[in-house]
C-alpha cells in the first residue's frame, strides 16, 4: 500500500472522471476494431468466412484471458497504474499498425472480384505478419486494461458503497461504449472507409491514454506488497505434499494460524473461535500442520514452502469448491461465442436493408445483445428484483440468477436453430431474401441471459473468493470467457473436419444442426450447474480476524451480512 500521506492526499472522486474517460476511450477503440474484424478479414484480406470467425474467436479469447496476466503483473510487480499505461500504449501501436493495413494497399492482398472471372488471392506471408503483429499488440492492450481499470478505480475510494457505485458506472460505460462502437464506428468502416474507422479508434485510444496520464498526480498508487497471491496457493500444495506422510490432526493447537487474538470487548461482544481446518480436501490441511523446525522463535514461519497458515489452506479449498460453478460458466459461454460468430455470417447472407437507404452492418448484430443486456439489467435492478424480494421475503441469490442465465441462453440456441432452418428454406428459393431482423430474438434472449448470468457470477465470485484474491475475482470471470473463445474455436474446427455443416457458403451447410447441438450442450451444462450449486456451501466459517481493532466493526458487519445472506438463501 502507499504511505499514509499518499492515502490522505490522493484518491477520492476527483480521480474517477479521469478513469471513466480512459475506460470509455479504450473501450470505444477496442470495440471499433473487434466488432467488425470478421468482415474486415473477409472483404479486405480474402480470408474464408469460417476461417475469419476462427481468427476472431482466438483473438477474443486471448483478450479475455490476458486480464489474468495483467492482474498477476499488477499485484506482484509494477502495480495497476504501470500495467494500464503500458497496455494502453501497446493498444495504440497495434491500432496504428491496423490503420496502416487499411490505408496502404501493398499491406493487403488484391481485392476479389466476386462477380467476375478469376480466383481470389490470399494474403502474402508479409501481409499476414503485419496483420498479426497489429492484432497481437492491440489484444495485449485490451487484456491489460479491461479489468485493471476497475481495480485502480476501486483503490481510489474508501467506502464500500462508493466502490459499488463506481462498479455500476464501470459496467455502464463498457456497455455504452461497445454499443457506440458496434453502431457508429462499424457503420463508418462499412460505408465510408476502413481507414477512417480504424483512425477513429486510434484517436479515442490516444485521448484515453492522455487523460489517464493527466490524472496521475491525483491517483492513490497501491504498491504490490506481498507478491502474487497465487504463490501462496502454490505453497499450500507444495507444503502439503512435502508433509504427505504426516497424519492429519483435528487438534487446532497443532495448526499454524498467525492471527492475533482479541477479547470479546474488542470484537464488540461477538465471540470468535479458532477452529481446526475444514475436513474438505483434508490432505491440504497438512500444509498448516506445525512440525519441528517450521516456526522460528519469534513465531514466524521458517520456510513458507514447508508451512502455511490455516487461512492460506482454506483459501485454496474455497477455489476448489468454486471450480464446478466456474467451469459451468465456460460451457455456458461456448454456445454464446459460437452463436455470435455465426450470426455475423448469417447476417451477410440475409437482407440487411432498413428502408431503401440504410443497410445494417453485419458486424453490428452484437447491438441486440448489448442493448437487451443493458435494458434487462435496469429492469431487474429497479423493478423485478425488488418485486421478487417483496413477494418471497428475501432477495434472490446469486445461484438463482446464474441459473436463470443458463435457462435463457439455452432457449436462445433453440430459437437460433429454428430461425436458421427457416433461413435455409427461404435461401433455397431466393438467396438473401430473409430479413436480418429474424436474428434479433435469439440475440435478445442471449442478452437477457447475460444480464442474469454475468452480474450473478461476478457477485458470487466477489463474495466467495478469499480475501487475498478479491482483486482476481472478476479476473476469474474473464478467464472462463477467454477459455470459452478458445474452446469454441476447437469445436468449430472439429465440426468442419468431421461434418459438412459449416462450409464457406453457409447456404449449403446446416448451421441449424450446430445450434441444436449447442442447445444440447446448454441443457447438459445446466444440469451440471444445478448439481454444483446444490453441493456448494457458502464460505462462512473461515473468517479470520486481521488488521487493527479499528477495523473490527467493519469486519463483524461483513461477517453478519454473509450470515444473513446465507440464512435467507437456505430458507
Amino acid at each position: 500500500m502507499g504511505s499514509e500521506t499518499d492515502a490522505c492526499n490522493r484518491g477520492g472522486w476527483i480521480t474517477i472522471p479521469f478513469i471513466a474517460a480512459t475506460l470509455a476511450g479504450l473501450t470505444l477503440a477496442a470495440g471499433g476494431w473487434t466488432s467488425n474484424l470478421i468482415v474486415y478479414l473477409i472483404h479486405e484480406y480474402n480470408v474464408e468466412k469460417i476461417d475469419a470467425t476462427q481468427i476472431g474467436n482466438v483473438l477474443n479469447g486471448c483478450a479475455s484471458m490476458l486480464p489474468i496476466v495483467g492482474a498477476i503483473i499488477a499485484d506482484s510487480f509494477i502495480g495497476c497504474f504501470s500495467v494500464i499505461w503500458i497496455s494502453s500504449l501497446f493498444s495504440l501501436l497495434g491500432i496504428m499498425l491496423l490503420t496502416l493495413t487499411a490505408t496502404i494497399n501493398t499491406l493487403r492482398p488484391i481485392p476479389c472480384v466476386h462477380d467476375g472471372p478469376g480466383l481470389c488471392g490470399g494474403p502474402s506471408k508479409v501481409q499476414y505478419a503485419v496483420l498479426y503483429i497489429a492484432l497481437a499488440m492491440a489484444v495485449i492492450g485490451v487484456g491489460g486494461t479491461r479489468f485493471t481499470l476497475a481495480t485502480i478505480g476501486a483503490d481510489q475510494l474508501d467506502k464500500p458503497k462508493h466502490r459499488q457505485s463506481f462498479f455500476n458506472w464501470f459496467i455502464f460505460i463498457i456497455y455504452i461504449s461497445n454499443l457506440v462502437s458496434a453502431t457508429f464506428t462499424v457503420y463508418v468502416e462499412d460505408n465510408v472507409s476502413w481507414g477512417l474507422g480504424f483512425g477513429l479508434c486510434l484517436a479515442v485510444n490516444l485521448i484515453g491514454l492522455a487523460l489517464f496520464l493527466l490524472g496521475a498526480k491525483f491517483y492513490r498508487h497501491v504498491k504490490p506488497k506481498d507478491g502474487s497471491p497465487f504463490v501462496g496457493l502454490a505453497r499450500v500444495v507444495v507444503a502439503a505434499f512435502s508433509k504427505r506422510r504426516e497424519s492429519v490432526s483435528f487438534d487446532p493447537e497443532r495448526y499454524y494460524y498467525f492471527t492475533q487474538k482479541y477479547s470479546q470487548e474488542e470484537l464488540g461482544g461477538v465471540e470468535h473461535f479458532v477452529t481446526a481446518p475444514s475436513s474438505f480436501f483434508k490432505f491440504l490441511n497438512k500444509a498448516a500442520l506445525k512440525t519441528e523446525g517450521d516456526v522460528k522463535a519469534d513465531g514466524s514461519i521458517a520456510n513458507p514452502w514447508k508451512l502455511c497458515t490455516v487461512q492460506q489452506v482454506e483459501d485454496l479449498k474455497v477455489l476448489i469448491k468454486l471450480f464446478p460453478i466456474w467451469s459451468s460458466g465456460i460451457f455456458l459461454s461456448i454456445p454464446l461465442v459460437i452463436q455470435l460468430s455465426l450470426s455475423t455470417l448469417q447476417a451477410l447472407s440475409m437482407d440487411r436493408h432498413l428502408g431503401h437507404q440504410f443497410k445494417i452492418p453485419a458486424g453490428s448484430m452484437i447491438v441486440f445483445i448489448l442493448l437487451s443486456t443493458c435494458l434487462t439489467i435496469i429492469l431487474l435492478d429497479r423493478l423485478i428484483y425488488p418485486l421478487v424480494e417483496n413477494l418471497i421475503g428475501r432477495p434472490s441469490s446469486s445461484f438463482e440468477r446464474i441459473g436463470l442465465g443458463h435457462v435463457f441462453c439455452a432457449m436462445s440456441m433453440a430459437v437460433a436453430a429454428l430461425v436458421e432452418s427457416r433461413r435455409l428454406k427461404e435461401s433455397a428459393v431466393k438467396p438473401n431474401s430473409m430479413s436480418v431482423l429474424w436474428l434479433a430474438p435469439q440475440l435478445i434472449l442471449s442478452g437477457i441471459g447475460e444480464a442474469f448470468h454475468l452480474p450473478g457470477s461476478t457477485g458470487l465470485f466477489y463474495q466467495e473468493f478469499p480475501d487475498s484474491l478479491k482483486s482476481t475475482a472478476t479476473g476469474a470471470l474473464a478467464m472462463f470467457i477467454g477459455l470459452a473463445f478458445c474452446l469454441s474455436t476447437a469445436i468449430v474446427g472439429v465440426l468442419r473436419r468431421a461434418t459438412e455443416w459449416l462450409p464457406n457458403n453457409i447456404d449449403h451447410g446446416r448451421i441449424d444442426i450446430v445450434f441444436w447441438l449447442l442447445f444440447g450442450i446448454g441443457v447438459l451444462n445446466f444440469g451440471y450447474y444445478l448439481v454444483g450449486a446444490h453441493c456448494y456451501k457458502y464460505r462462512l466459517g473461515n473468517h479470520m480476524i486481521h488488521g487493527s481493532p479499528s477495523d473490527h466493526q467493519v469486519m463483524i458487519e461483513n461477517i453478519n451480512g454473509d450470515l444473513d445472506d446465507q440464512d435467507s438463501t437456505r430458507k
